[in-house]
């Protein structure tokens, strides 16, 4: 990937959701939500604070988080969609 995010910032690959429902029910794409979940490609050194020093993002590449619906920057980068997103702006991560 050619994007290094900066500051607190965090690049994230969205999860797919389940396109059926429990009962079977399948869910066309157009109807479908998009997900709130992602999985971190990258992520930026972290918040620089007023005195100079740099506070560290707290996730790591290959962690899965949840955010909000609307959350960050959709950006496509060689093809595939990905999300710019602020490290305050993910609300959990998911073990």
């Amino acid at each position: 990937m050619a994007l290094r995010p900066l500051h607190d910032r965090v690049i994230i690959k969205r999860l797919d959701n389940e396109r059926t429902t429990a009962s079977g029910i399948v869910i066309p794409e157009s109807a479908a939500e998009k997900p709130d979940q992602g999985e971190v490609l990258a992520v930026g050194p972290g918040k620089r604070s007023d005195d100079g020093k740099i506070t560290p993002v707290d996730l790591k590449v290959g962690d899965k988080v949840l955010f909000g619906k609307y959350a960050g920057q959709a950006v496509k980068v060689d093809g595939q969609e990905v999300l710019v997103i602020r490290e305050d702006e993910i609300l959990a991560v998911v073990e």
